[in-house]
């Protein structure tokens, strides 16, 4: 049999948590996605990943599978154990309550309350901990509640869909469908993994969007926990959203960003339902900067995905409160006339704005580009 290195079983049992921590890819929003595999003498005693914020950690739920199997067992863990009490118990006394040997954690925790603080209470326990395996895919995986608690603001990404010559509707706004059905599937998977869905008052009014994930269509069953409906946020400065816009009217919780401060106008908002929140102003619009900042703290918001009209998309990119750009790019073309993909009145070469690819792939009939644009503004 051929020699494999500590290293190599570290990594392949690490790779396994990580894949588990996928599974509450769509469910354990606003708490990080965390996969835990116990080992002992090369065999997988108990495994377990977080489902739902408020349910048990992915610590605890190997640990009850592992049961007394657990005592001298490897604990791979894709994230530092909580070291502190919130709405369940911190996950390092359970782990040194069960007697494990060693634990190797992929990332230290980002949030101030548990940083350092599990790894230094497992190892005042006499448990040997190693630190940092595979801890790109494990940042990769919990990216927006990295952005959340390093720098108050969520991982904001915009979705945009457009055909070969950078089209995305008719002059008349007629735009269904450019992309193929598996690129729709697609987006309603990065729907379900989004804490809040972003769009502009002018997309409400011309395309009636609903926003709003379709489990049919997204393609497998997610059995683990129930899928949660992310929060529409409407930018919309002036208040002229429809009362009968189907984004109102269809389950799930509804924000309205605005500058107007008219309480009257604003309760007949209220009155459907929607959280109304005056912000700042950026000239004559709402501030975006405000804007994610404040989903970050009041609701504790991890990833955004942006789905709006070309003026909103620019005036993001501008701003460089892009994190990534996802365009599903159709092979076709609507000509000169069609709307553009972005609104941005450049003038000169030298102000054009650079992406970077990370990503190229087939889905369907089109392709998706996985960009980052080369200038960010990190505030």
């Amino acid at each position: 049999m051929p020699d494999v290195s500590q290293d190599g079983i570290d990594r392949g049992f690490m790779s396994r948590a990580l894949r588990l921590a996928r599974r509450g890819l769509m469910t354990t929003a606003p708490n990080p996605r965390v996969g835990c595999v116990l080992v002992k003498q090369g065999a997988i005693v108990g495994e377990g990943w977080h489902r739902v914020a408020g349910g048990d950690h992915a610590e605890v739920i190997a640990l009850q599978r592992a049961g007394s199997d657990a005592a001298g067992a490897t604990a791979y863990v894709t994230l530092e154990p909580c070291s502190h009490t919130g709405r369940t118990p911190p996950c390092v006394k359970s782990l040194i309550a069960a007697g494990v040997g060693r634990v190797v954690v992929a990332m230290e925790d980002p949030n101030p309350l548990v940083q350092g603080r599990g790894i230094a209470a497992l190892r005042g326990a006499g448990i040997d901990v190693s630190l940092g395996l595979l801890a790109a895919e494990a940042r990769a995986l919990n990216r927006g509640f990295c952005a959340r608690m390093q720098r108050g603001m969520p991982f904001v990404f915009a979705k945009l869909a457009s055909s070969i010559d950078g089209r995305t509707a008719m002059a008349n706004g007629e735009s269904k469908w450019i992309t193929s059905p598996a690129a729709r599937q697609q987006v309603q998977r990065m729907r379900a993994a989004s804490c809040a869905i972003i769009t502009g008052v002018d997309t409400v009014l011309q395309d009636d969007p609903a926003l709003t994930v379709r489990e049919d269509l997204l393609g497998a069953p997610y059995p683990e926990a129930t899928l949660r409906q992310p929060l529409r946020v409407i930018v919309d400065s002036r208040l002229r959203t429809h009362s009968w816009s189907r984004i109102l009217k269809e389950p799930g919780d509804v924000v309205i960003a605005t500058l107007v401060e008219d309480r009257k106008r604003i309760r007949r908002y209220e009155a459907l339902g929607c959280q109304v929140v005056t912000l700042p102003s950026a000239g004559e619009r709402v501030s975006m900067t405000a804007l994610l900042h404040w989903l970050a703290e009041e609701r504790a918001c991890n990833e955004v995905m942006v789905e709006s009209g070309a003026r909103l998309a620019g005036s993001l990119l501008s701003d460089g409160l892009l994190d990534e750009i996802h365009l599903f790019m159709a092979p076709t073309l609507l000509g000169s006339n069609a709307r553009p993909l972005v609104e941005l009145p450049l003038v000169h070469m030298g102000e054009q704005v650079r992406l970077d690819l990370q990503e190229l792939r087939a889905v369907g009939d089109d392709w998706w580009l996985r960009l980052v644009p080369s200038r960010r503004r990190r505030t």
